[in-house]
């Protein structure tokens, strides 16, 4: 019996080392990752800049620009398949630490989508003096949030093309779909729904008002009560609308969209985006059952199963085809050098 144990004990151990062993490899990826330091008015911004690991020539640069959230620069490792592939392209991705995250300066919750702007425009005027990037293919890949702030950086900034994934038009508009489809998908009644919107929309007025942060809290439900440096936030951005910007958009625009997403309203994203945006600059993709992160319905509903796929095969994380379609519009682009 003890002989048999003692097997077993060894077998499991050996399954257990393989099982570390094959995570450690699935999450090893064909790219050479370096930190880096952007000097700024604001202060110093910190991130990760990717490169292939045999560099040939000049590369492409995709600046990412996080959505909500207090996002480090690998989006928690979410970003690296793709940098991955795009390093494969000859492309070189660069990440900033969102600031007060990885040692980034200052706090995001403080910043307003103009400062945001500032800060995309600071980093890219750092990777055009980089030796090994070629100004010229310089572009951005963005998620949600960023849907305000690429339309304003494309006026400001020659972006060789941009690429958009989720992104919403108008901040207030896109609050209350989002509460609709939630509440809606966790099964909660129309009057229940309409309650919660009906309360939110006081909420909209003390934005526009200019209410303190005590009137604000004053009216709130308890249990439903945002910061203080969240209500900050809000109240420098509520008014975002893409809508204007989009006509800044000269070279090619990829607009990656959900079925499924209950964050932002797709159908409204991708009527706008066509109607402000050139046809001949403009590719639409809609994933169906597909949610707002590009994942799958299914793995974005349960954790167990988008931990499994983070661990054991992070390449699959995201929805099939997503990567693909990246590869093929910066393929398609036209773009010097592509």
């Amino acid at each position: 019996m003890k002989r048999k144990m003692g097997i077993t004990l060894i077998v499991l151990v050996l399954i257990c080392a393989g099982a570390v062993l094959y995570v450690l490899k699935q999450n090893t990826f064909d790219m050479e990752e370096r930190s880096l330091e952007i000097p700024s008015p604001q202060g110093k911004l910190t991130g990760t800049l990717v490169l292939p690991k045999e560099v040939s020539g000049k590369l492409g640069l995709v600046l990412f620009i996080h959505g909500d959230g207090a996002v480090n620069a690998s989006h928690d490792d979410g970003y690296k398949p793709l940098w991955e592939r795009l390093a494969k392209q000859g492309y070189a991705s660069l990440s900033l630490n969102k600031r007060g995250i990885g040692g980034s300066e200052g706090n995001w919750l403080d910043q307003s989508i103009d400062d945001r702007v500032d800060e995309a425009r600071q980093a890219l005027a750092w990777a055009r003096t980089q030796p090994m990037i070629d100004p010229s293919r310089i572009g951005v890949w963005g998620a949600s949030q960023a849907g305000w702030v690429i339309p304003k950086l494309a006026g400001k900034e020659p972006l060789a093309f941009s690429i958009l994934v989720s992104p919403a038009i108008n901040w207030l508009t896109q609050g209350e779909y989002n509460t609709r489809s939630q509440m809606a998908k966790d099964g909660y009644s129309r009057d229940e729904i309409s309650a919660q919107v009906a309360y939110e929309q006081q909420v909209k007025e003390l934005l526009k008002e200019g209410a303190t942060y005590e009137e604000y809290v004053q009216a709130a439900h308890k249990g439903d009560v945002m910061s203080r440096e969240r209500w900050t936030f809000v109240s420098k951005n509520f008014r975002a609308d893409a809508s204007a910007g989009l006509q800044h958009f000269k070279t090619p625009v990829l607009l990656l969209l959900g079925e499924d997403d209950v964050n932002v309203d797709w159908k409204e994203t991708e009527h706008v985006y066509r109607q402000k945006v050139s046809p001949s600059l403009l590719t639409v993709k809609v994933f169906p059952d597909t949610e707002h992160s590009m994942l799958s319905t299914r793995t974005a509903g349960s954790r167990l199963r988008a931990v499994l796929i983070s661990l054991f095969a992070p390449r699959q994380i995201t929805v099939n085809g997503y990567m693909e379609q990246i590869e093929q519009f910066l393929q398609d682009a036209s773009l010097p050098g592509s």
